[in-house]
């Protein structure tokens, strides 16, 4: 067997590692939360006559998904009593936050909405915290699964986390409109609240299998936050293990571990390019199905094309990204997804141009499209999952997550707004959004010997005393 077919295998393999079916568990419990405040709340209010703004104004509740951040330090440092001690941190957490969900589950299946419904959504305000903060230590814990120096396993995590979290809310959503329709054709007038008490045992399931994860790091992260929470209360004068110090450390060593472990302009430069990078995806992603509509497609053809197929080519092509991370290199497979996401999207500017509306022409776009999406997305997560202190991997990678998501949210609102002010030229529209990730590219190769050195990196602790030193001390010449 040659070298190359060696090393193809050898990065196919790492899908067999056991790790890998704790991380599918894992995603299956952050995408599951979806399934209720998402497809099944909306049309059980869709069903009991509620009105379209009612639904709609109800969405809102997503809202904290965007800010699970600021409490993200807090999930990081503060240990759950009685639990934290037999489970370990992180599952700790997640037991709570689903306990809090399954409880939830039970009470709006005890509910009606049209004499309750300030109390369901309130009830789906707490799953949706509940769920984003569960999110902060799942990601947490799932890269705490593999070791500092597994490149090709944290790509191969990262895949198969996001297959998970599709799997959660696809195959959840599926169990529960058909639980609820066999409940509705046998005569139930609360069908859906039965439903959620259904669903209830399998959170419950899920739960029994996430004690059978391994968390062992728990105590090393420990003790390294308490080293720099002392050193911190003494940079600042006061005592090293009083409440001023334990704040300071929580909030502020995160941040400085950051730009101490980068240097400030590599650090900038990585905000940067995750801020950006998917900015471009995101404008056609707000746009996409109001073009397929204006240029002459039905919803049939949306439906199959864009939802049906987007969904196979998106859990297939997630676990082909993960391999191609591995085989390209994270910097290398960044550089070929962000110029790939580019010249999809001038496929739609193809579309655009058309006379007529081909639907050979709509299904090559839409798959190539899903396909670069799905590999960008990847190696994104994967990038984002080796930059991360291990000291604070749930603080960090929060706050990358959601740098990335608010660049995605913020200036891709204004999509609509520049296809108008194109007077509704889509295919400019598009060429524009192809050029948007040309920031984000001169910024990765700005930073890709940072990056390569930390692929290369061998297992070690991420920073000295000294460094720790050097960094509180710079947060007490700030103040």
């Amino acid at each position: 067997m040659s070298d190359t077919a060696s090393a193809e295998r050898a990065s196919l393999d790492v899908y067999a590692d056991k790790r890998m079916l704790r991380i599918l568990l894992l995603g299956a419990m952050s995408g599951f939360p979806w399934v209720l405040i998402g497809s099944a709340l909306s049309l059980w209010l869709k069903e009991e006559g509620l009105s379209r703004s009612t639904i709609g104004f109800a969405s809102l509740i997503f809202g904290v998904y965007s800010i699970n951040f600021l409490w993200a330090p807090l999930i990081d440092r503060i240990r759950v009593p009685f639990l934290t001690e037999r489970v370990g941190q992180r599952k700790a957490w997640i037991l709570c936050l689903q306990s809090i969900i399954v409880a939830a589950m039970l009470l709006w299946g005890n509910l009606n909405p049209t004499d309750h419904l300030a109390l369901i959504i309130a009830i789906g305000l707490a799953i949706a915290i509940s769920s984003a903060s569960q999110d902060i230590t799942i990601d947490a814990l799932r890269i705490e699964q593999i070791g500092r120096s597994e490149t090709g396993a944290m790509a191969a995590g990262a895949a198969v986390a996001v297959v998970g979290w599709w799997t959660g809310y696809k195959l959840g959503g599926f169990l529960a409109l058909m639980i609820a329709e066999a409940l509705q054709q046998r005569g139930f007038d609360n069908y859906w609240q039965i439903t959620f008490q259904a669903l209830a045992v399998l959170v419950l399931i899920m739960n029994a299998l996430l004690l059978l994860i391994p968390e062992a790091s728990w105590r090393e992260r420990q003790a390294a936050q308490r080293r720099d929470q002392a050193t911190f209360g003494s940079a600042i004068g006061g005592s090293e293990s009083g409440p001023v110090a334990w704040l300071v450390s929580t909030i502020v060593a995160p941040f400085a571990s950051f730009f101490r472990n980068n240097g400030l302009k590599v650090a900038l430069a990585i905000l940067g390019f995750i801020f950006l990078f998917k900015i471009g995806e995101a404008f056609v992603g707000k746009m996409s199905i109001i073009f397929y509509k204006e240029v002459g497609f039905s919803k049939s053809d949306i439906a199959i094309y864009s939802k049906g197929l987007g969904w196979v080519v998106t859990v297939v092509f997630t676990l082909i990204g993960g391999w191609f991370a591995v085989r390209q290199g994270i910097v290398r497979a960044l550089l070929l997804a962000g110029i790939a996401m580019a010249a999809t999207n001038l496929m739609f500017s193809f579309m655009a141009w058309s006379q007529e509306p081909s639907e050979l022409l709509f299904a090559a776009a839409v798959l190539v499209d899903d396909v670069t999406a799905s590999i960008a997305t990847v190696i994104f997560v994967t990038f984002i999952s080796l930059l991360v202190d291990r000291t604070y991997t749930a603080t960090q990678y929060a706050l990358l997550a959601s740098l990335g998501t608010t660049g995605r949210t913020l200036l891709a609102a204004t999509s609509g707004w520049m296809v108008d002010s194109l007077d509704g030229d889509w295919g400019l529209f598009f060429i524009i959004t192809a050029l948007m990730v040309i920031p984000s590219l001169v910024l990765l190769w700005f930073i890709r010997d940072r990056f390569n050195a930390i692929e290369q990196a061998s297992d070690a602790n991420n920073g000295s005393d000294d460094d720790i030193n050097r960094g509180a001390k710079l947060v007490v010449k700030m103040n």
